[in-house]
């Protein structure tokens, strides 16, 4: 062996005759080097078998999300309005409105039972419309509970019957809330389901630290009734924040309609109770 010659070092491709060629696989080496020092560490330190966990869920193509929590979410929601009293109903009688709920979701529920992935106009409007009417009821009950608290403060002589109304409309407040969040959030939950808009309107901690939470995971309607409730109770945005500007302003109307609803109804039953 001639004594200029250079052992072959570890790590780099064998000594190639050839100098062009050489030169050639030195170069791509040392891409592969700097592509390798780019990867974040907790990518690089990822076992073998995560397979997709590089392309986390919340944006890929997965089987849609199971119909079970919203289904109880609006069954909640229908049921509240129940204890509200007839001159705080939007219709009359008061049970008209919440059976026609009840018929919309019913009907939501045969069309697709088990999991929400059916890409079809007439369900997304179906599900718009039976949480506008949710919402609509509960603001009217709102509306007047409030104006009948700062204009006839007589009307609301118990302090019990104050408090069980004015904690049903807040609960459902949060519900229809939280079914917007969910309805709209990059543009539904068929939509995020076929990964159809990239860009999400609400920023959830699992996707800015993907190391902690499992490669399948991906917003449901848990999580943004989770959010719907901390943001009425704290009236500002927690660990999820909005990044849309209709996120924003839909965060800041409910943080503004539970922060009256609250104040009033405690104010209003403290005082009867003394």
């Amino acid at each position: 062996m001639d004594s200029t010659e250079e052992p072959d070092q570890p790590g780099k491709p064998a000594d190639i005759k050839h100098p062009e060629a050489g030169r050639g696989l030195d170069a791509v080496w040392e891409r592969l080097i700097k592509l390798e020092r780019s990867v974040p560490g907790q990518l690089r330190n990822l076992p073998a078998d995560v397979g997709k966990g590089a392309v986390p869920a919340w944006r890929r193509v997965t089987e849609g999300e199971a119909r079970w929590q919203v289904s109880l979410a609006v069954a909640a929601a229908i049921l509240l309005q129940l204890p509200v009293s007839g001159r705080l109903a939007l219709v009359r009688p008061t049970w008209l409105l919440p059976v026609l709920e009840a018929l919309v979701a019913i009907g939501l529920i045969i069309a697709n039972p088990r999991r929400i992935d059916r890409q079809s106009v007439m369900l997304r409007y179906a599900s718009l419309t039976l949480i506008a009417l949710i919402s609509l009821a509960n603001a009217w009950s709102a509306g007047r509970l409030i104006w009948e608290i700062v204009n006839r403060p007589g009307s609301t002589s118990a302090a019990t019957t104050l408090l069980v109304t004015g904690g049903a409309i807040w609960v459902t407040n949060v519900i229809a809330f939280a079914l917007w969040y969910w309805e709209f959030d990059r543009g539904g939950p068929v939509a995020r389901a076929l990964a159809i808009k990239p860009y999400p309107d609400f920023e959830f901690p699992q996707m800015t630290s993907p190391e902690l939470a499992p490669p399948s995971w991906e917003p449901m309607f848990a999580d943004y009734f989770y959010l719907s409730f901390t943001n009425a109770t704290a009236f500002s945005p927690t660990d999820v924040m909005p990044l849309s500007r209709w996120a924003k302003m839909l965060m800041l109307v409910q943080s503004a309609v539970s922060l009256l609803l609250a104040a009033l109804v405690i104010a209003r039953a403290v005082n009867i109770l003394r």
